[in-house]
């Protein structure tokens, strides 16, 4: 269903969408209708393709309905029939979003603006690749940083006494949290110290990606609207051409929407069986 919410932006891209599954053909049938899904849904029930990509989910014992389902993740494949990129997790619990995918892949805009700060020397803006979540999704935290003109920041390794950029995350059972990515810095002459340090200018963008825990722990956190609050804090020390500024530190929200998992089952006579 999240693939079908981005079919046209990931269409924008150049490419084409296939989802691969263990269930009949009936019971796929049966699902885009119900959730009016109009990309190709492949049926592979005796796993031939799960196995030759590797990632047959072992611990499903056979004599149950779950023997063959895979591990759930996504290929990026060219038109050569390549895997050029691939996205899974460790736990088959957890998995990545198409659109967190199309923002760390492809640069696609963050799906809104959560909040926007009007810092000193710098406008902050958060964002997500989603806004609605359910336990398991993993989803991309975007910071969108515009500097005033004339002043830097220092990227992370800078080294000495510099103080740089950093993004921190409140701690909370409901997300795990993943490294920051940080993109590629300038190493600037700077004639007052006398040293060339790598640094940030302009506008630039920070990508962190989170996953979203079981329900059991996300649920005792919502609001009364269904939403979860997620909270950080970016630290940064400005400086221009003469002096740098005493440091600060601005905290960030996302508010994300979270909805249940979709258990609705395919009709008693479409469901798999144990063999």
């Amino acid at each position: 269903m999240e693939l079908q919410s981005n079919l046209e932006k990931i269409r924008a891209k150049g490419l084409g969408v296939a989802a691969i599954s263990y269930d009949s053909p009936a019971i796929l049938k049966s699902f885009a209708e119900r959730r009016h899904i109009t990309f190709p849904l492949l049926s592979d029930t005796d796993s031939k393709i799960i196995r030759a990509f590797g990632i047959l989910n072992e611990s499903a014992p056979r004599e149950t309905a779950q023997y063959g389902i895979p591990y759930p993740g996504t290929y990026i494949v060219d038109r050569a029939g390549r895997v050029t990129e691939k996205y899974f997790e460790d736990d088959y619990t957890q998995r990545y979003m198409s659109a967190e995918v199309l923002v760390r892949k492809f640069g696609e805009a963050a799906a809104a603006a959560h909040s926007t700060v009007e810092a000193k020397h710098l406008r902050l803006s958060a964002s997500a690749s989603n806004e609605r979540v359910r336990a398991g999704q993993r989803i991309s935290l975007v910071l969108d940083v515009e500097l005033g003109p004339r002043l830097h920041v220092y990227a992370p390794g800078v080294g000495g006494d510099y103080i740089p950029i950093a993004w921190s995350m409140r701690e909370s059972p409901a997300i795990l949290v993943k490294d920051a990515a940080f993109p590629g810095s300038k190493k600037v002459r700077l004639a007052a110290i006398k040293q060339t340090v790598p640094v940030y200018q302009g506008s630039f963008r920070l990508v962190r990606d989170i996953t979203i825990a079981r329900d059991a722990a996300v649920r005792p956190l919502l609001d009364a609207e269904g939403r979860l609050t997620v909270e950080g804090a970016l630290k940064y020390q400005a400086c221009d051409e003469k002096l740098c500024y005493p440091p600060e530190t601005v905290p960030v929200q996302w508010k994300l929407q979270v909805e249940g998992l979709d258990r609705e089952r395919a009709p008693a006579e479409l469901q798999r069986k144990a063999k």
